[in-house]
């Protein structure tokens, strides 16, 4: 199996500018070449995109706008995973031997039809995932004891941290009273308890083991893959409580990488809704069930930006299509050191976590140096 390394990116920020989904797509992909000039177009074998948009044929007028004639195009749809599986999908091109350098632009607009769950009847008329949300917030906290207090610093963390992410959605931060006194949108939801639609972009080129050393020296491999889907409705799930599905990516993420969880310095956690991110931290083991909130608060209160340096989906905005392949790019920057006044120290080795569907699928990413 080839060694698959990221060799390039690009993102726009994420606003809630009306845009075409064409325009979204060309601007990331843009940036991409401008901040690495080298790299010559017609060596792109393939060119995947990510999103929940439904216009067709987008991967095609993207490689038209851009000036790529790949021998493979086609877009991925998964909700909110949309991104990490359309990387695992360019890795596997790779891997194979089928395509040596692979272009994923994710890309999304605010009025994303991903956001409104058509298909799961089991939800009734409640089809927006807030409802989801809801239940697992009231389950989450009746479990282990959690406060509304508790998971408000979610949010207040994560927004912190996206005021130093100048492509992140927030601009201002918040404490915990303001959590908790935003607008009540069900019995255990408020509106800062939860990521923003926006429109954005983010593009991530990956090449051979051969190709990347030609074309940067800095590439960063991706090591762990783990996929997992458990059902489509989230009455299926274990309980209401937990992340089966990312209980399970990450352990074959981790152990394709042959890497255990206390080696990983730096995650990118997909945070849709404030008590998604504890519930994950304990899917993947970074702490012990009904602990993960406890890591919160003390990541809050050292400033370590481990957790979401970027800002989450809370604090950085929530482009479907775009999320996790703008959450593999933090990782990227991290590990290169390149992520300027939210940077970690020395970081080796990053995590990716992106979910779909009250974690009905999940995909992790081990990414190393």
């Amino acid at each position: 199996m080839n060694k698959v390394g990221i060799v390039g990116y690009g993102n726009t920020a994420f606003t809630k500018e009306d845009q075409k989904i064409e325009s979204i797509l060309h601007n990331c992909t843009n940036q991409l070449f401008k901040t690495n000039s080298e790299i010559n177009k017609n060596l792109i074998d393939a060119v995947l995109v990510s999103t929940n948009n439904n216009s067709k044929y987008l991967s095609a007028i993207l490689s038209e706008m851009v000036g790529i004639q790949p021998k493979i195009a086609h877009s991925i749809e998964s909700l909110c995973n949309s991104g990490t599986n359309s990387i695992v999908s360019a890795f596997s091109y790779i891997s194979s031997g089928l395509a040596d350098i692979v272009l994923v632009s994710g890309a999304e607009r605010y009025d994303s039809p991903g956001q409104i769950l058509e298909w799961d009847n089991s939800r009734g008329e409640f089809k927006h995932p807030i409802f989801w949300a809801s239940i697992f917030s009231k389950s989450y906290k009746q479990k282990f004891n959690i406060s509304e207090e508790d998971l408000a610093i979610v949010s207040v963390k994560n927004h912190k941290q996206a005021q130093k992410n100048p492509n992140a959605l927030s601009k201002k931060t918040y404490s915990v009273e303001d959590v908790l006194n935003s607008k009540k949108l069900t019995e255990d939801l408020r509106l800062l308890d939860c990521s923003r639609p926006c429109s954005g972009g983010a593009s991530i080129l990956l090449a051979s083991e051969e190709m990347s050393k030609k074309i940067t020296d800095e590439p960063i491999w991706i090591s762990g893959i783990g996929q997992k889907t458990t059902s489509a409705g989230f009455t299926k799930n274990e309980s209401l409580f937990s992340m089966t599905s990312t209980k399970h990516a990450g352990e074959s993420a981790l152990k394709m990488a042959n890497k255990n969880i206390s080696q990983v310095d730096v995650a990118e956690i997909h945070d849709a809704f404030s008590v998604c991110e504890p519930m994950a931290l304990e899917a993947l083991g970074f702490s012990k069930t009904g602990e993960g909130m406890n890591l919160i608060k003390k990541l809050h209160e050292t400033n370590n930006f481990k957790i979401n340096p970027r800002g989450g989906l809370i604090g950085c905005g929530h482009p479907l299509g775009a999320t996790g392949v703008s959450q593999t790019i933090e990782i990227v920057k991290q590990l290169q050191q390149s992520a300027d006044n939210r940077q970690l120290k020395d970081p080796e080795v990053g995590l990716v976590h992106n979910m779909s569907a009250a974690a009905t699928s999940s995909t992790v990413l081990v990414l190393e140096k």
